[in-house]
């Protein structure tokens, strides 16, 4: 009876190891023919700056979201009205805001697809709508902005496209996010719109700059992307700050265990690819529109390009100094766009196929030769992945999938790794790992 359980028990595991091959599928549907398109399309307004024209059909702010909300329509004519498409907006007045040159709506292109099994669960795509031109109080100067953010607006609809052919368990958001060149305010807006809704946020996947190979500092990489995420939540309590300093998790944040679930993704079924892991919140002394939901303690990362250009970023369109300027473009490599779109769309995929991940883990062991860890039972879920890691490694290194809600790791001292919980759906899809947060005693 040993032997058969056993078996069963390896079976399980070999099964549970496997990939999906409808994760190859979403990889190979997406397009940079339609993600060139798209962004050809919105560089043609003119300029997007948030504070530009919001009445005529062909140029300015207004013109662009209304475009894009027409793609989102058009998408979900062809997958039976999957997707509920809105505006989302809010007031922002001159008075206090120094980038803020008139009082203006600052309004953000919706799609939800709605889950099957949980639909208040959300994973979220966001691009920027918006661009800007050297001086950001300036919203009449073209402003293409082929690369920062076309190119992430463009892969957020093409991801919708995609995934629009499918269905899943949780709600997937696509969304054009404005103003985010005069203080984040449309990341902002929508994120306190979904703690007013009480949405539960798996985390915020935003895409800013993925565009382009080559850098200012000569680098020319098609492969490589970063993937920017704080270490811990911004609001967590007194008491967990004090559990983190004695039991570790400085570096196990909820966006930290996003950013690792996007490598670990990216590394399965996109090998070709060199996810880079950025222990910082967004780039020195720069934003992105995760933050706001970061603000908020939800998860959110920034998946960006490597390799930056400046000469591409900010500026107005010009040659000084033999040094042409401009965010234009001729600057994009489509490919690397479609390879990002592509990271994006199977994560997003893959957390929305999963179970919900457990919410208290707990982790005893304390002067014994074994790790015990125990958590709470999860709906949807057929077994569970404990995770293990050597506490200098950036990723989780180790598993075992078991069918229980408590489990021992024989000669595992606590003491030398940090331990971490998924949990798995019958589909072999994981949820994102979670570290413990409490302690087990006997």
């Amino acid at each position: 009876m040993k032997k058969i359980t056993f078996l069963f028990s390896l079976i399980t595991s070999i099964t549970f190891a496997q990939t999906d091959a409808k994760i190859y599928e979403i990889i190979d549907a997406v397009s940079a023919d339609r993600i060139k398109a798209d962004i050809k399309t919105l560089t043609e307004f003119g300029t997007r700056n948030t504070f530009s024209d919001t009445i005529s059909d062909t140029q300015g702010i207004g013109a662009a979201r209304r475009w894009i909300k027409s793609e989102f329509e058009n998408i979900s004519k062809k997958c039976d009205n999957c997707l509920q498409t809105f505006y989302q907006k809010d007031f922002v007045t001159k008075e206090g805001n120094r980038r803020v040159p008139h009082d203006a709506y600052i309004v953000n292109v919706v799609a939800i697809q709605k889950g099957t099994k949980y639909p208040n669960r959300y994973i979220i795509m966001s691009g920027d709508i918006d661009s800007r031109a050297s001086d950001t109080m300036d919203f009449t100067t073209d402003a293409p902005g082929a690369n920062d953010n076309a190119s992430g607006m463009a892969g957020t609809i093409e991801a919708a496209r995609v995934l629009s052919t499918y269905t899943f368990e949780s709600s997937i958001m696509y969304v054009g996010l404005s103003g985010e060149e005069q203080g984040l305010f449309g990341g902002a807006g929508l994120a306190t719109y979904a703690k007013d809704k009480e949405w539960e946020i798996i985390g915020i996947l935003n895409n800013d700059m993925i565009g382009n190979i080559t850098g200012v500092d000569g680098v020319i990489d098609n492969r490589a992307f970063r993937i920017f995420s704080e270490p811990v939540p911004a609001n967590e309590t007194d008491k967990q700050r004090k559990m983190r300093r004695f039991y570790g998790g400085e570096v196990d944040g909820i966006s930290r265990q996003l950013a690792r679930y996007i490598h670990k993704q990216t590394k399965t079924y996109m090998p070709e690819m060199n996810p880079m892991m950025i222990y910082r919140l967004d780039r020195f002394g720069r934003g992105g529109h995760h933050r706001p939901f970061n603000d908020l303690g939800f998860a959110g990362i920034r998946i960006m390009e490597a390799h930056e250009n400046y000469t591409q970023q900010h500026q107005d369109i010009r040659t000084e100094n033999g040094i042409t300027y401009g965010d234009t473009f001729e600057h994009v490599n489509f490919e690397y766009a479609k390879k990002l779109t592509a990271v994006n769309a199977i994560n997003l995929a893959s957390l929305a196929w999963s179970p919900p991940a457990p919410t208290e883990v707990a982790i005893g062991g304390i002067v014994e030769a074994s790790a015990r860890l125990k958590w709470n039972k999860v709906e949807g879920a057929k077994g569970y992945k404990i995770y293990w890691r050597d506490t200098t490694s950036p990723t989780w290194d180790h598993s075992r999938y078991i069918e229980t809600t408590e489990f021992t790791l024989d000669g595992i001292v606590i003491d030398n790794f940090f331990f971490g919980v998924a949990a798995v759906g019958e589909n072999g899809h994981e949820s994102v790992v979670v570290f413990p947060n409490k302690i087990w005693r006997k």
